[in-house]
């Protein structure tokens, strides 16, 4: 994860999408599933309901061993067989054996990954909001100044710093009210089974994935998601779009301020070790890696979409690579993005 490269974690790290994204909320993540999967079946007869109360009550309380989980991960190229494991000598027999009935790997782990975007994307919403009220801002402060309009890097004809905010605000909202879609194509529940067939379920599949899903606060979807991957390439889209518009932002400011063109002034810009003088646009300079970071990594994503047969381990495992790096990156955007836009203190020349 970005927020973990030391001394460039304060640059290039978002420390509460990383935590959101991370172990203690992948376990978190994945026993609230256990916990909702034997309610269900308890609610359908597939499970009676002391067993679903003493696996419950386990799922409550239970401290993996991580160094055994990791080792395992390691060993079986998934986390979840060890977690069972540990889930079943903790509760014991006779109710053990109900623990995990019917489900596969991938329901856990997939399910797992849209309870942490539930938190992730209010954290985007909540962010991105601040900018669009940043932007208005803005507006206000110097939306009727005089600035050049300049087209490939070229004078071309006056224009006024308004115009240039409605290209930095237009892509942002379009994005913002794109966010519900995409929160209704990945909160979803993954409950297929081995195969996608739900075989070990018969005909009580329908109540227990609405009993989870209700009680998960996530949608069931009308398809078998473990090959379906369309929903996570598209939300991959959509941190690309949304990294590449503060690019835009990031790589206008960067030519505004330069010197001899002086059109716009941020305090806070970073220092030079060799030149006292200099103020450089850190921020916005980091946009624009980012929004190239992003386009880099979504191509990697649109790889993952080969999702072999009836489940695929590196499909899977090269959207792990790639999927938690993105949201990171999109939510440092959104940040840094906050952060520059508030350190604008001249933009354009007054009229």
């Amino acid at each position: 994860m970005l927020a973990g490269l030391t001394f460039l974690g304060g640059l290039l790290g978002d420390n509460e999408i990383a935590d959101a994204l991370g172990t203690a909320a992948d376990v978190r993540a994945m026993l609230r599933f256990e916990i909702e999967l034997v309610r269900a079946q308890a609610i359908a007869g597939m499970v009676d309901e002391e067993a679903a109360a003493a696996i419950e009550s386990v799922c409550t309380r239970l401290v993996p061993d991580m160094e055994e989980l990791t080792s395992a991960t390691a060993r079986d190229g998934v986390v979840v067989p060890e977690l069972v494991r540990q889930l079943r000598n903790a509760v014991g027999e006779p109710h053990g054996r109900f623990i995990h009935l019917g489900v596969t790997s991938q329901d856990v782990i997939d399910t797992a990954m849209a309870l942490k975007l539930a938190f992730v994307l209010d954290v985007f919403n909540s962010r991105l909001s601040s900018v669009l009220s940043q932007l208005d801002v803005l507006q206000s402060r110097f939306g009727g100044n005089r600035l050049m309009g300049r087209t490939r890097m070229q004078a071309a004809v006056p224009i006024t710093v308004g115009d240039r905010l409605k290209t930095w605000k237009s892509p942002l909202q379009h994005l913002a009210a794109e966010l519900p879609r995409q929160r209704e194509r990945v909160l979803i529940l993954t409950l297929a089974g081995a195969a996608g067939t739900s075989e070990k379920f018969d005909d009580k599949i329908f109540a227990v994935r609405q009993s989870m899903a209700r009680n998960l606060g996530l949608l069931a979807p009308d398809y078998v998601p473990h090959t379906d991957r369309g929903r996570i390439a598209d939300f991959a889209g959509f941190l690309s779009r949304l990294t590449g518009a503060f690019g835009k932002i990031g790589q206008d400011l960067v030519l505004m301020v330069q010197n001899g063109i002086d059109e716009a002034e941020i305090s806070g810009g970073g220092g030079s070790s060799a030149m006292p003088h200099k103020q450089n646009p850190v921020r916005a300079e980091i946009l624009v890696a980012l929004a190239r970071y992003n386009a880099t990594l979504l191509a990697g994503v649109h790889q993952a979409l080969v999702h072999e047969q009836e489940r695929s381990g590196s499909a899977w495992t090269l959207e792990w690579l790639l999927m938690p790096q993105m949201i990171e990156a999109s939510g440092l955007s959104l940040l840094h993005g906050s952060a520059l836009l508030s350190s604008i203190e001249r933009f354009g020349d007054p009229a």
